[in-house]
């Protein structure tokens, strides 16, 4: 190493941020969605549906945390590479 180029950086710019083990984004979405289903529609189903559906996310978020930023770009490139 060469003096004085090392830079010290803090924890929190190299880890994800997550809410409740899933990344910010999709438990936002999630919780917003379940909250406007119960609220608005009152139907009690929607809690226990949320709470498994976020158990899955968070297994998917412990297997590979990249998954849904991969995800997302898989659905932007083009079905076909060669027109």
């Amino acid at each position: 190493m060469i003096d004085g180029y090392e830079v010290p950086v803090h924890r929190s710019l190299t880890e994800r941020i997550l809410l409740g083990g899933v990344p910010r984004t999709p438990a936002i979405l999630l919780w917003t969605i379940a909250a406007t289903l119960g609220f608005g529609l009152q139907q009690i189903w929607v809690l226990p549906v949320a709470i498994s559906f976020h158990f899955v996310l968070v297994a998917m978020t412990r297997k590979d945390p990249y998954f849904f930023e991969v995800f997302i770009r898989a659905l932007k490139t083009p079905k076909c590479l060669y027109p």
